[in-house]
């Protein structure tokens, strides 16, 4: 007898998937309506000894991102917070995350107080938990057969990125950071804020294939003959095709 694989935020994000379809018929929308999830999770296996997620509530404070709690005087009842400050597109992302882990993790603590430096900062638990809660959150939002069948179409450029987030409503970057870890492509994501790199994604080929960005030094600066090193392009929608060689130290030049 073949072992069920274990629950993570991808499978349990595309048991919804199908729930929702049952759920709608064939007229699925293409943004997740959120609200439909919180309600009709209590009905299903994911939501097994639970009657309600109530639905979740503004805390508006710079420092906090979102909370999943239990009611204390009543078990069977949880809770949502968000911080209503930030886009619209975050909140949905927060509130996602927050029903992942009430699916994912809710039987190891009553309460989840999500941070924006619990991912990178909180010991390994932590954050391990906080990303499997961003995982589902983003096969949720971004479904990966709807995202195949937008991405299949022509060439990938900053304008289909973008296009695409506003049918799913979720921010541009949690969009591209979605397609890197979709795409079979050997491509890279490298997030620049105030002239230096603040993180960078791989593509499972690009790190199948040991493809990295080339190191100027700590912190990384833009490298020498890219757009992001030209003071005088703000924005560059459509790109320009140059050499892998210029990134990626391992590549030939062409």
């Amino acid at each position: 007898m073949n072992t069920p694989p274990a629950l993570n935020g991808a499978i349990a994000a595309n048991k919804v998937h199908h729930w929702l379809r049952a759920w709608y018929g064939a007229d699925v929308p293409e943004a997740v309506d959120l609200d439909v999830v919180r309600q009709m999770l209590p009905t299903t296996p994911y939501g097994k000894g639970v009657r309600e997620i109530r639905p979740p509530v503004q805390f508006n404070d710079d420092a906090f991102e979102g909370l999943l709690a239990r009611d204390p005087d009543d078990p069977e009842v949880w809770g949502i917070a968000y911080n209503g400050t930030v886009s619209p597109q975050r909140q949905r992302f927060t509130i996602a995350h927050e029903l992942g882990h009430f699916v994912l993790h809710r039987d190891r603590q009553p309460r989840f107080n999500c941070d924006k430096e619990s991912v990178h900062s909180g010991h390994e638990t932590m954050r391990l938990i906080e990303r499997e809660a961003d995982d589902f959150a983003s096969n949720l939002l971004m479904p990966g057969d709807r995202l195949r069948e937008w991405i299949s179409n022509g060439r990938i450029d900053l304008h289909v990125l973008s296009a695409i987030a506003k049918r799913f409503q979720v921010s541009f970057e949690a969009l591209c950071i979605r397609f890197i870890k979709f795409t079979p492509q050997r491509a890279i994501l490298v997030y620049w804020d105030n002239g230096y790199a603040k993180y960078e994604w791989r593509s499972s080929s690009a790190v199948r294939t040991r493809a990295r960005i080339r190191r100027s030094g700590d912190p990384q600066e833009p490298l020498p003959g890219t757009l992001a090193a030209d003071a005088s392009v703000e924005q560059a929608w459509d790109g320009v095709e140059m050499s892998a060689a210029i990134w990626c130290p391992e590549e030939a030049p062409t």
